[in-house]
C-alpha cells in the first residue's frame, strides 16, 4: 500500500526536467525515502534498484574509474534490465556504504545528463561529511521527513477536511464541529506520530499499541546505528545525549544534565552528530535584529527537539518501567492533555513547520529569548515570512497569557505575530496577533 506524500510532487517536477541534475533524496532512517522513490519509479518503463548493502559487488564498478556509461550499462547487466536515457530510472540505495558511488554523481550529469540518477541512503549524511567535494552545482539534493499532519489526513482519505483546513483563514475560521475533528484527529497524530510504519499501521488497525511496538522496532535501529556514527564518539555518550535531549525538550539545552560527566566538546559533538543523522532538529538562538535571521544566532543558546512526536513518546513510556500503564495513560489522554506532556506543543510545532517548508533546502529553526539578567521572556519561534521578522508563540490548550510575544513585537518594533494552539482560527480583537490552530500551520506555507 502506497501512501502519498508531499515529496512525490518534488519528484516528478524533477523527472519532467529537461535540465536535470542527479537527485540525492536525504533523511533520517525509515521516514520513507527508498518507498517514495520506488513509486517515482513507476512512471518509468524500466526501474532498477541498485543497492550496495545486498549487492556488495557493486562497489567495484564504482571504484575501478570506468566511463560512468559503462558503469551503468554493466548495472544494467546484473539486474537484467535495459538501461534507456528516458526510460530508466537508476537509483543508487544504500550509498553511505559507497562514498565513491556518491562522488561519481557528478559524472553522470557531466557525461550521462540524459539518464535519470537518484541516490539515497540511511546515514547518508555522515558519507557526505567524509567527501571533500562531491559535485558541487551538480546535484539536486531534497529533505524528507516523517509524515506531516496534512499527509496524515490525506492517508486516511479525509481529502474533504484538508481543503477546508487549507481554506479557512483567521477572518473565516471553521464551523465548530469541523474545528473539533481536526483536534481530535491531531491528538492521533500526536500519539501516532509520522513515521510510515506507524501510520501504515494506525490506517490498517487503528491500534496505537501496534503503532507503538513499530516505533520501539525504529528507536531500536537508532540506538543500533550509533555506533556507525563515529569512531571517535562511543555509543554510550550518543545514548546519553540523546536520552538528554528528551528530558529537556523545549527548554535551552544544558550539557550539565547529560549523565556521565562528560565534557562538553563531546556532547557538542554527540549533538552534531545526532542533527546530522535526522534524529534531532536544533532549534538556534537568534537576536532577530533582522534577515537573515542566521546571522545573528548565538551557539552557547539552543535547544533541541525529535523528529517524532510518536517516537518520542514511545522512548517517554519505555524509560517510565511499564509500557502497558504508560500507553493507557497516553490513549485516554485529551489532545490538551497531549500537548503538555513531555512539552509535545513546541515540539510538533516545530517539526511541523520545518516539514512544510520547500524540501529543497535544510530548514533551520530559530528561537529568541531576553538575554539581560533577571528576564524570562522568551518566544518559540522566530520565522521569516514575506521579508519580514515574524515571532510564532505556541500554547497549549485553548488559553495563555502572550506577555513575551509582546514585549517581543515592541522591542522589535513589529506589528504582526502568530499564536498557535488547539484554538479556531482567529485574530485577537484590536491586535495583530493571529490565531493558526496547530493543525493548520500548513497554512502558513500556502502559495
Amino acid at each position: 500500500m502506497y501512501i502519498k506524500r508531499h515529496i512525490d510532487n518534488y519528484l516528478l517536477d524533477w523527472k519532467n526536467t529537461l535540465d536535470r541534475k542527479p537527485l540525492l533524496l536525504r533523511g533520517a532512517r525509515q521516514v520513507g525515502k527508498t518507498t517514495a522513490i520506488k513509486h517515482l519509479g513507476e512512471q518509468f518503463e524500466y526501474f532498477i534498484e541498485a543497492n550496495f548493502e545486498k549487492q556488495k559487488d557493486l562497489k567495484s564498478l564504482f571504484e575501478l574509474g570506468l566511463p560512468i556509461k559503462e558503469v551503468a550499462n554493466r548495472i544494467g547487466i546484473i539486474y537484467d534490465t535495459p538501461v534507456v536515457p528516458g526510460k530508466t530510472l537508476l537509483f543508487l540505495d544504500e550509498t553511505q556504504v559507497c562514498p565513491a558511488a556518491i562522488h561519481s554523481l557528478w559524472l553522470f550529469k557531466e557525461d550521462y545528463p540524459e539518464l535519470h540518477v537518484v541516490a539515497a541512503g540511511s546515514l547518508l549524511e555522515f558519507a557526505l561529511k567524509g567527501l571533500h567535494s562531491y559535485g558541487v552545482g551538480r546535484i539536486r539534493s531534497l529533505f524528507m521527513y516523517p509524515f506531516s499532519f496534512d499527509e496524515f489526513l490525506e492517508a486516511q482519505g479525509k481529502v474533504s477536511w484538508l481543503e477546508k483546513k487549507r481554506d479557512a483563514t483567521c477572518e473565516k475560521p471553521l464551523f465548530n464541529e469541523l474545528h473539533n475533528q481536526l483536534v481530535e484527529q491531531f491528538r492521533s497524530y500526536l500519539m501516532v506520530g509520522g513515521m510510515p510504519a506507524s501510520v501504515v499501521a494506525w490506517i490498517k488497525h487503528g491500534d496505537y499499541v501496534l503503532c507503538q511496538e513499530e516505533l520501539s522496532d525504529i528507536a531500536q535501529s537508532y540506538f543500533d546505528d550509533f555506533s556507525k556514527y563515529s569512531t571517535k564518539i562511543a555509543p554510550r555518550i550518543l545514548r546519553l545525549t540523546f536520552q538528554s535531549v528528551i528530558q529537556q525538550i523545549g527548554k535551552k539545552f544544558v550539557y550539565s544534565h547529560v549523565e556521565g560527566n562528560y565534557r562538553t566538546e563531546q556532547i557538542k559533538e554527540a549533538l552534531d552528530l545526532l542533527c546530522d543523522a535526522g534524529l534531532v532538529y536544533r532549534v538556534q538562538y537568534t537576536a532577530a535584529n533582522g534577515l537573515p535571521l542566521g546571522a545573528e544566532i548565538n551557539m552557547k543558546f539552543n535547544k533541541y527537539i525529535v523528529l517524532d512526536t510518536g517516537l518520542l513518546l514511545t522512548l517517554l513510556n519505555n524509560s517510565a518501567g511499564s509500557n502497558i500503564l504508560a500507553s493507557a495513560d497516553v490513549v485516554s489522554a485529551t489532545a490538551a492533555d497531549l500537548v503538555n506532556k513531555g512539552s509535545l506543543t513546541e515540539m510538533v510545532a516545530g517539526c511541523e513547520l520545518i516539514k512544510y517548508a520547500r524540501p529543497n533546502i535544510k530548514q533551520e529553526l530559530y528561537y529568541w529569548e531576553n538575554l539581560s539578567k533577571n528576564a524570562s521572556s522568551e518566544v518559540d519561534y522566530i520565522l521569516s515570512r514575506d521579508m519580514k521578522i515574524v515571532p510564532l508563540e505556541v500554547k497549549a490548550g485553548t488559553s495563555g497569557k502572550m506577555k513575551s510575544l509582546r514585549h517581543f513585537m515592541k522591542k522589535k518594533q513589529l506589528s504582526y505575530a502568530i499564536r498557535s494552539s488547539l484554538e479556531n482560527f482567529a485574530q485577537l480583537e484590536n491586535d495583530s496577533i493571529d490565531i493558526i490552530p496547530l493543525y493548520a500551520l500548513s497554512n502558513l506555507f500556502r502559495n
